[in-house]
């Protein structure tokens, strides 16, 4: 696994390595890698002939009040993990080789981001979009992998891609979960042993909203109800946002139909955490 740090170099590998045709996976991440980045690898590899991940932790997307200093950070692990999954390129650039200069225009979303983190993060969205954006550009990547439990973020890409025409395929993967069903996530790690406990409930509760859906209710505000006593009586996280929206879309619906997300968000001393599952009704 080849290791850069600079634009000019990432970029002079990437145009060595298509001069053999060989079609390119991108996997962009902030670092603490865990099994559910290690999963689009798995699915990269089959995909494709080169694989590049990204680590670089984007301040663009953090607001003055969010863990931007707090995000963990170990690459020397980072590496290891992901020179044993298979990445034959690993760039990992500093925020000066990101941002040399300060940035004279950004991408601004203007679709799907007043709900879910959107909401409650203004601003977040456009930063994502931005260092995305630039990303590709740098990697010029046929396909690129993204996990479904940020599906919000997921839409937002998919929309980038189509709106700027960019020639790159968008592969949604599914969650990876722990065995209680706590989505994987590298903020887990700053959540208390009792916050950890209780953090399964998340996924239970979207549980029993699909059990209700698939039982015939498709009142949206029954569902959310019904999800938020269960949160409640379960978890000591304070609820951040329960949402039912189509999708990708993102439209709020009154009478469920179609295809939809069901997404939460709970936020615990440290630690926000989210998670959703999308439903074909």
């Amino acid at each position: 696994m080849k290791i850069v740090e600079t634009v000019e170099e990432l970029q002079t590998i990437i145009k060595k390595t298509k001069k053999n045709e060989s079609v390119i996976g991108f996997v962009p991440t902030m670092g603490f890698l865990h099994e559910g980045h290690l999963s689009l690898v798995e699915q990269a590899k089959k995909d494709c002939d080169f694989v590049v991940m990204s680590i670089f932790v984007n301040p663009l997307q953090f607001g003055p009040n969010e863990d931007f200093d707090r995000y963990p950070k170990n690459f020397e692990r980072d590496r290891q993990l992901a020179n044993n999954a298979g990445v034959d390129l690993l760039f990992y650039p500093n925020v000066t080789e990101m941002y040399p200069t300060e940035p004279a225009m950004k991408v601004i979303v203007h679709e799907g981001v007043d709900v879910l983190c959107g909401k409650s993060r203004p601003g977040h969205f456009d930063g994502v979009a931005t260092v995305v954006l630039k990303l590709f550009n740098m990697v010029t990547p046929d396909r690129a992998y993204f996990g479904m439990k940020d599906a919000q973020q997921v839409a937002v890409i998919e929309k980038l891609i189509r709106d700027f025409n960019l020639q790159v395929v968008l592969v949604g993967c599914p969650t990876l979960r722990e065995e209680d069903g706590l989505a994987k996530s590298s903020r887990n790690v700053n959540l208390t042993a009792e916050e950890r406990q209780e953090a399964s409930s998340i996924y239970k509760s979207l549980q029993l909203a699909k059990k209700l859906i698939l039982n015939g209710e498709h009142k949206a505000a029954l569902i959310k109800a019904e999800m938020t006593t269960f949160l409640q009586k379960n978890s000591s996280g304070a609820i951040d946002y329960i949402e039912l929206l189509s999708y990708p879309d993102l439209h709020q619906q009154e009478q469920l139909e179609g295809k939809v997300i069901i997404a939460i968000a709970q936020q615990y001393s440290k630690a926000r955490l989210i998670d959703n599952i999308v439903l074909e009704i």
